[in-house]
């Protein structure tokens, strides 16, 4: 993890390894700096700018080496649009982009930005591109966190010293959701994920609390959708209560559920063995959680949030829930077993029935849910769904402002008895249209209080930019990306 640090001299005196500059436009592409040039170095960018035919599609980069009037070994050019894109979203990604392609050494970066929302994405973005998985690594490999130096005029009521500062905490929280996701599932499974939200918590300067239920209370507490998924693994389930409370006592209270499938083999529905490598990360919704809360706690929002962590391993064991089973959930409900590989709701409704308990002002959820929604948004939009307008645009609007793209997605009245069942009170499965749509009106059922009425609740779900298979792309690294932490801070925030 990178520190952000404010840059305190000028471009020219900077000595480090890489100094990052914007460049925007077409026909010319001209240099955007956020920081006044030194003239030598000016004249030579406008000289080496058409020569080398540099590009200023947001992210795009061209290094150059020693430039005149500075003292850093190189400068690395980064692409802020052709056409005025601009704003946050470009901020970010380029900043993302360039640091990664600066490759080892310090880096400073000099890019435009009118206020502390835009230098905010800059470090957030910069911290970003940083990002490396190392932990399965041989000890030669492992790379050494270095210095980030953001060059800001800003002063004065945005505090530049106090958005890096933040930037570096939300970088932090979300490189940890990275880490969980790209973890090996040998390693991570429902007993070692629970010890290290344990061990997270203990270390953090926030005030968090950690409640873990084991098997056997799960059990007992009449938990029967994620005890029934997670009965044909050696690695029983758990559910880890994660909470911050800020010191007002009338402060709005938020309530997050997270899948935490370690792996999902589907059951004895098996998927195919392709459809398997990347099932480590089935239990992305639950580690965006726990960033979150942890982020919120740390960054002291005047918010309570508890978060719920829903931790099980769907595996094809003698004792393995079957397809036709009968489950009683935790509000008393009793599901149908339709397909064992459709796991993750299960899970997420019996958390959901324990966080409604606590009376929450609203609740999310966040899973790698369904691959309906990758098939109806693509691999880098996440859907939302909910029971209350307000609070499903609410979190669109809090996802573009973590530049975390989502589009709405509706409940359809017509398509609730999909989920009648002959012999329960739900099927926990409807047939194979509007797939991501049925799993959502499902969740619905339980995001009720004790007496049935509704509580606000929206569905994130996750499932196409959780994971990125293909090659890293401006401030998203290949494998875990953190999707959600970002908009769901953002929602926080805007609680208060």
């Amino acid at each position: 993890m990178p520190s952000l640090i404010l840059g305190s001299r000028s471009l020219a005196a900077w000595s480090g390894r890489t100094l990052v500059i914007g460049v925007s436009g077409s026909d010319p592409v001209t240099v955007t700096a956020g920081e006044e040039l030194p003239k030598p170095t000016a004249k030579h960018l406008d000289q080496a700018l058409p020569v080398l035919d540099v590009s200023a599609k947001v992210g795009a980069t061209t290094t150059l080496p020693a430039v005149p009037g500075l003292k850093a070994d190189k400068v690395v050019l980064v692409g802020l649009g052709t056409t005025g894109e601009g704003g946050t979203d470009a901020l970010r990604r380029a900043a993302g982009a360039a640091v990664r392609a600066a490759g080892k050494g310090s880096v400073a970066i000099a890019l435009p930005h009118a206020d502390a929302t835009e230098l905010a994405a800059i470090a957030e973005g910069a911290a970003s591109g940083d990002y490396t998985f190392s932990a399965h690594k041989s000890a030669r490999d492992t790379v050494e966190d270095r210095e980030i130096t953001v060059f800001s005029s800003l002063e004065g009521k945005d505090s530049p010293k106090d958005v890096l500062a933040t930037a570096e905490t939300v970088a932090r929280n979300v490189a940890w959701a990275r880490d969980l996701v790209n973890t090996a599932p040998n390693l991570l499974f429902p007993q070692s994920f629970a010890e290290q939200v344990q061990q997270v918590a203990k270390a953090s300067a926030g005030k968090l609390t950690v409640k873990v239920l084991d098997d056997k209370a799960l059990l007992e507490g009449g938990f029967g959708g994620i005890v029934g998924v997670g009965q044909g693994s050696s690695r029983p389930p758990r559910i880890v209560t994660l909470s911050y409370a800020p010191r007002s006592k009338k402060a709005p209270h938020i309530a997050l559920v997270g899948k935490g499938i370690t792996f999902d083999s589907g059951g004895v529905c098996i998927k195919p063995s392709a459809g398997m490598l990347t099932m480590k990360s089935d239990m992305a919704g639950a580690a965006a959680v726990a960033a979150t809360v942890v982020a919120a706690a740390e960054l002291g929002l005047p918010v309570a949030v508890t978060g719920y962590l829903c931790l099980a391993e769907n595996m094809p064991g003698d004792n393995a829930q079957r397809p036709g089973d009968v489950v009683t959930m935790r509000n008393g409900t009793t599901v149908e077993i339709i397909d064992t590989d459709a796991e993750g709701r299960m899970v997420l409704a019996d958390g959901m029935a324990l966080a409604a308990e606590s009376g929450p002002d609203q609740i999310l959820d966040v899973a790698t849910l369904t691959g309906a929604c990758v098939v109806a948004l693509g691999p880098k939009i996440f859907g939302v769904m909910g029971n209350d307008d307000e609070l499903r645009t609410a979190i669109t609007e809090a996802s573009d402002r973590a530049d975390e793209p989502s589009w709405p997605l509706p409940l359809p009245v017509d398509l609730r008895s999909g989920l009648d069942s002959f012999v329960a009170d739900l099927a926990h499965k409807g047939d194979r249209w509007g797939g991501a749509l049925t799993a959502g009106l499902f969740l619905q059922e339980f995001a009720k209080d004790a007496k049935g009425e509704p509580i606000p609740w929206a569905h994130l779900d996750i499932a196409g930019p959780s994971f990125n298979e293909g090659g890293a792309w401006g401030h998203v690294p290949k494998g875990g990306t953190g999707v959600a932490v970002g908009t769901m801070l953002e929602h926080i925030a805007s609680l208060a």
